[in-house]
């Protein structure tokens, strides 16, 4: 009997930025908002359950203006119950930006982020690096 296998690869199509900053969620958004006229707003917190073990809560915002723009979502790297990306414990966020999103355009973004004081490092990073990459498909 011929067995057949199916290969299921994980969809890692988006881009991500490792923000430091002392500053609690909703203080950077206000400053993300004012600084680069976004408008992100509090989502359901991402939930993580792991089998056998408790469930884990990251605060979560969203910017979204419509369906052919990016969605930018900031995500707490630390929650209720330990680290989102564990091996990245000195990022306080990930800002995950889904769709297309153009050099130009994300070169403006990050260096408008830089230029917010409270935030100390805001660099991207390749998701398909972390070891813990699949807590950041939702």
């Amino acid at each position: 009997m011929n067995k057949k296998f199916l290969k299921l690869e994980l969809d890692f199509d988006f881009i991500l930025i490792s923000i430091t900053s002392p500053l609690k969620d909703y203080r950077l958004c206000y400053h993300i908002n004012k600084n680069l006229q976004f408008e992100f707003e509090k989502i359901e917190d991402l939930e993580i359950t792991y089998t056998g073990l408790d469930t884990k809560y990251y605060s979560r915002y969203l910017y979204h203006v419509d369906e052919f723009a990016p969605a930018y979502y900031l995500i707490a790297n630390k929650g209720l119950g330990g680290y989102l990306v564990p091996e990245l414990k000195e990022t306080d966020y990930f800002v995950l930006i889904k769709e297309f999103i153009d050099d130009e355009d994300l070169s403006f973004f990050l260096e408008g982020l830089k230029r917010i004081e409270d935030i100390q490092v805001a660099v991207e990073v390749n998701p398909r690096k972390l070891k813990s990459k699949e807590n950041l498909i939702f």
